[in-house]
């Protein structure tokens, strides 16, 4: 699931840019076409072409440099997953970083304590990060 959000916003972001990139190949035809008119000593419309482009790189810049300020905060953290296993027999009970194939109430292989009985998957939880208190002064 989280590949799928994060594929999204890279097209978005892919977007983004594409359109971002043709709004500066543009301003940079502006800025050429500025240059191209003060040769030809058309003082007004070379103005208005250089602000235009000089506009047109600034906004592209601008774009650019939020787009990737607002990726690097958007990163999701996966949460932790934890499995607990519990032997029948002695009540050991053992907890281990969640596999593929883990459910609960499956048998695993038999207890360190007591060789004759076999452990039990118990409980898959999500392991909950208590939020940092703020205290103020």
């Amino acid at each position: 699931m989280t590949q799928k959000q994060t594929t999204t916003a890279n097209k978005i972001s892919t977007y983004l840019i594409l359109i971002v990139l043709i709004a500066m190949s543009l301003s940079i035809v502006a800025l050429i076409s500025a240059v191209y008119a003060y040769t030809q000593n058309m003082i007004p419309p070379a103005g208005f072409l250089a602000i235009i482009g000089i506009f047109g790189i600034v906004m592209s810049i601008v774009s650019l440099h939020q787009n990737s300020q607002r990726s690097a905060a958007m990163k999701i953290e996966v949460p932790k997953v934890m499995t607990y296993i519990e032997c029948k027999n002695c009540g050991t009970k053992i907890s281990r970083e969640f596999q593929r194939g883990d459910f609960v109430f499956k048998e695993l292989d038999v207890c360190p304590k007591c060789p004759e009985h076999k452990q039990m998957i118990t409980g898959v939880y999500k392991e909950i990060k208590e939020k940092e208190k703020i205290y103020e002064v």
